[in-house]
């Protein structure tokens, strides 16, 4: 059974936190039964993957989210340590509408 919980904005099924820092939140999903789902740099998670590119500053990157880790439809929180140009942000909302799901909330 999956059970969801809500912050300041209403419910959520699932976070997606941004390597690094963001994994920190991860802990607090589970004791509130939604999912995690980790969004790496690029080449460091297992196939299936999807990928999108972003620009930063200075330079450009990538970064990638297990594929079929959202059902079509979820709500989700995406979360990182900070919030600088907003590069890698967008590009984690980009992933997790491509698997189908809805970005609810942001919290840095």
């Amino acid at each position: 059974m999956q059970i969801s919980f809500s912050l300041a904005k209403g419910k959520i099924d699932a976070v997606c936190g941004i390597e690094s820092r963001g994994f920190l939140f991860g802990l607090h999903c589970h004791s509130f039964g939604s999912s995690f789902i980790l969004v790496r740099k690029k080449g460091k998670l297992p196939p299936p993957i999807i990928s999108e590119a972003y620009d930063l500053e200075y330079v450009s990157a990538v970064i990638e989210m297990c594929e079929g880790q959202l059902k079509p439809g979820q709500r989700v929180l995406i979360h990182d340590d900070l919030l600088a140009t907003g590069g890698t942000t967008e590009a984690a909302a980009k992933l997790v509408k491509k698997q189908g799901g809805i970005v609810s909330q942001f919290s840095f």
